[in-house]
């Protein structure tokens, strides 16, 4: 289909930047970041904690939420909060952090904050996991937003099966599921299983592709090695097509998340993201 709202998820438009690589903030600065997606064609935005708080050293909530305005940016959206369901300084910390992201969600209008499983190994309960979450919800929703949970492979919650149970057990309209094309596809989920997500629980998208075999540990696999749209093997229009049977009609964002990626001249990999990307959901 042609005219669907496509977003730049924060690390395709972030540069040389790369999540747990030492200093997340992108080289770019954000102004430039947007511009560059709206001139791809891209209709959303996502950004993490890490560069809004960069950028709010040079300018405000309401200049930020301008500048997405004024580039056409429709959708908004920011990441990523972890260790909510911890206890201690990791909790304090994490508190903090949704303190903030809560309160550029409300001032920049975005629907959407992601949220982070435990990626640590460690015993977790779920009946804790469950409380913390439902008490998100409402705390999200004073904020005119959404918690959306993000599962992975590698994770606690390790696919869309683990991450519905646990965001229907919250039972709070504000807390849903984030389905990512590699997560779904790394976990062995086949596409057509994502027909089952109730569509009120289905709060954001991310597109990419990827090779059958992973490279390293699945961490450095989502890293370094993903592909742009129908440059891999993953049955992404199966996807797209699954999604769609739900109702799901977008935002569709796209995520890439490479070495190819990040060394690539900035404009010209977004381009190519945004392309790539239309192109699927055309053919889908």
């Amino acid at each position: 289909m042609s005219g669907e709202l496509l977003v730049a998820t924060c690390w395709t438009t972030a540069g040389d930047a790369a999540p747990l690589r030492g200093d997340e903030r992108s080289p770019v600065p954000l102004r430039t970041r947007i511009e560059v997606a709206a001139r791809a064609g891209f209709r959303g935005f996502g950004v993490t904690h890490a560069d809004l708080r960069a950028a709010l050293t040079e300018h405000s909530l309401a200049d930020l939420r301008g500048i997405l305005a004024d580039n056409g940016m429709e959708h908004r959206e920011v990441e990523l909060l972890a260790d909510w369901w911890t206890t201690g300084p990791a909790r304090e910390a994490s508190d903090r952090v949704r303190h903030e992201l809560f309160e550029a969600a409300e001032a920049l209008g975005a629907r959407l904050v992601k949220i982070a499983p435990d990626v640590s190994g460690t015993a977790w309960e779920r009946e804790r996991w469950v409380a913390e979450l439902a008490a998100l919800g409402p705390a999200a929703e004073a904020h005119g937003t959404r918690v959306a949970l993000e599962f992975l492979p590698w994770s606690n919650v390790a696919d869309v099966h683990q991450g519905l149970a646990l965001v229907e057990a919250a039972g709070h309209p504000a807390v849903g599921l984030l389905v990512d094309a590699w997560h779904v596809g790394r976990a062995g989920t086949p596409p057509a299983d994502i027909a089952a997500v109730p569509l009120d629980r289905l709060f954001g998208v991310e597109l990419n592709d990827f090779d059958d075999e992973p490279v390293g540990t699945l961490f450095e696999d989502t890293r370094d090695r993903r592909r742009y749209c129908g440059e891999g093997t993953f049955d992404l229009e199966g996807l797209v097509r699954a999604l769609r049977r739900t109702g799901y009609a977008g935002p569709w964002g796209v995520e890439i998340l490479s070495a190819e990626h990040r060394g690539s001249d900035l404009a010209t990999a977004v381009a190519k993201a945004h392309d790539t990307a239309a192109d699927l959901l055309r053919r889908a």
